[in-house]
């Protein structure tokens, strides 16, 4: 979205001149992904992970349709809300989907795959953006053509194409297939992704032992998903998991992607889309660092120091713009956006920028990989999707909230904003300290013990798996592990 902001053709097809309108505009998305991601779970576990992100990519080639036909507002916004609706089905269950395939030792690689994923599309989308943005003379132009915004609206289809075609060749979780007593299914995709094929393999067996022996419990334990999440030890897990994807957003984030132009307006920068294009580029590449170590330097720390280092840069940006700033006196309606300027002060200019690009950075390298990972991860298989989907509807609706908020946030109070957004990042680094345990090197159904240990969460739990333990028996003969092949017969290993 923010490609098309500063460009005459949006603003002048769509009036855009006040901030509700905008933040109406640009909060539907969000407003749509938050029932999106409600509604998730329902299709997940009754059609599986796999059919549920192929909806997902249909409903949002229907919305792109919508938003590169529209011919007003109205059209638009419903269109964004319908996409958005897609978006928030398959930004919840895409984890669930990694998490429920991905070896321990990777699992949060994996997942931070989505992120790297998410930052290539804001990165190309944002070059489409940049590249229509010069139809009809350029986005100064008051004549230009609405090609400048249907253009990349357009192109946004074919991707979506791509991932309901490309989920045909892809397998159902192994997991999701146990919940559905579709057990000799789920011991191949287990041996297929495990064990080179071989159903016989000891990692397959220690894998599928442990998925039956969870499934069981959970079966024991009765009652349904809903009522499994309101139960205290569950409880405390969803409202860690909404919060994280709240602080997520809160960080100040919304600040430095939706709204990057009216960033670069206020810090008197002259190319504004081509400067801000630089931030979209180290969001890609500093992400890749992330997805390399999160297995290894682990999800606590990069929480906890990712939130330290955002709020010293929105500190550092308050400071400058309080010291350097000038309330804007209204002589260029194209800065109307914005309340607060820098002028005449180059050198601070540039270094709000580079504060913007560092804490970019930084949230690639921290939260936005870890804040995905952390909630696909800690709940049973049975409400796993409900958990994830009450999660990331947390992190849709304070998108959306924020979407409406920030226009509103520069006009009025200008840069005591990145002081607010600091304070939210202060509250993140005491939460996180105080509650997120430690989940590194554990398989899924080792989770119970991660939260049950009855230690505080910054002292955590031994490191390893019993998995290893159980793989080294199981290829030892200590254990002997009966496989579901066929209904009602066993075959025995």
């Amino acid at each position: 979205m923010s490609g098309v902001l500063a460009t005459q053709a949006y603003m002048n097809y769509f009036n855009v001149h006040g901030r509700y309108r905008q933040g109406a505009i640009t909060g539907s998305m969000a407003g749509g992904s938050f029932f999106g991601t409600l509604a998730s779970s329902f299709i997940a576990d009754r059609m599986s992970r796999k059919t549920s992100i192929q909806i997902a990519a249909v409903i949002w080639i229907i919305g792109s349709i919508f938003q590169t036909a529209a011919n007003g507002v109205a059209m638009l916004v419903f269109g964004r809300a319908v996409a958005g609706i897609g978006a928030g089905v398959a930004s919840a269950m895409v984890p669930v989907y990694q998490a429920e395939i991905a070896p321990k030792e990777i699992r949060g690689r994996v997942v931070a795959l989505q992120q790297w994923a998410i930052t290539w599309g804001i990165l190309i989308q944002y070059f489409i953006q940049y590249g229509a943005s010069f139809v009809d003379g350029g986005a100064h132009n008051p004549h230009q053509s609405t090609l400048a915004f249907r253009i990349p609206w357009g192109v946004q289809i074919f991707p979506a194409i791509l991932l309901a075609v490309g989920m045909f060749f892809v397998p159902y979780s192994p997991r999701w297939l146990a919940g559905q007593d579709r057990w000799e299914e789920s011991i191949r995709v287990l041996a297929n992704l495990h064990g080179h094929g071989d159903i016989g393999h000891p990692k397959v067996l220690a894998q599928y032992r442990e998925i039956e022996e969870a499934m069981t419990f959970e079966r024991e334990a009765g009652g349904s998903a809903i009522k499994a999440l309101t139960q205290p030890r569950m409880f405390s897990r969803v409202i860690l998991t909404v919060s994280i994807q709240m602080w997520s957003q809160l960080c100040g984030v919304n600040v430095m992607m939706y709204y990057i132009v009216y960033m670069m307006q206020a810090a008197g920068v002259d190319d504004i889309l081509l400067t801000a294009s630089i931030q979209y580029i180290l969001n890609v590449v500093f992400t890749l660092p992330a997805i390399l170590f999160i297995d290894t330097w682990g999800r606590r720390p990069s929480l906890i120091y990712g939130a330290l280092s955002m709020m010293t840069l929105l500190f550092a940006v308050a400071g400058l713009s309080a010291a350097y700033g000038i309330p804007n006196p209204r002589t260029d309606p194209s800065l109307d956006a914005v309340s607060w300027l820098i002028v005449g002060h180059p050198a601070v200019s540039r270094a709000i920028v580079a504060c913007s690009y560092l804490f970019v950075c930084t949230f690639a390298l921290t939260w936005g990989p870890t804040s995905w990972t952390y909630p696909s991860e800690i709940f049973p298989t049975g409400i796993r999707a409900k958990a994830v989907s009450l999660a990331t509807a947390s992190n849709w609706a304070w998108n959306c909230a924020l979407a409406f908020a920030v226009p509103t946030l520069f006009e009025t109070i200008n840069w005591k904003m990145y002081i607010v957004f600091a304070v939210f990042n202060l509250a993140a680094f005491v939460h996180v300290w105080l509650t997120v345990r430690e989940t590194k090197g554990k398989t899924l159904e080792e989770m119970e013990e991660v939260f049950e240990s009855g230690e505080p969460a910054w002292r955590g739990v031994a490191s390893g798996s019993r998995l290893d333990k159980l793989q080294r028996d199981i290829a030892e003969g200590r254990v002997k592990v009966t496989l579901r092949l066929r209904p009602r017969r066993y075959d025995h290993l």
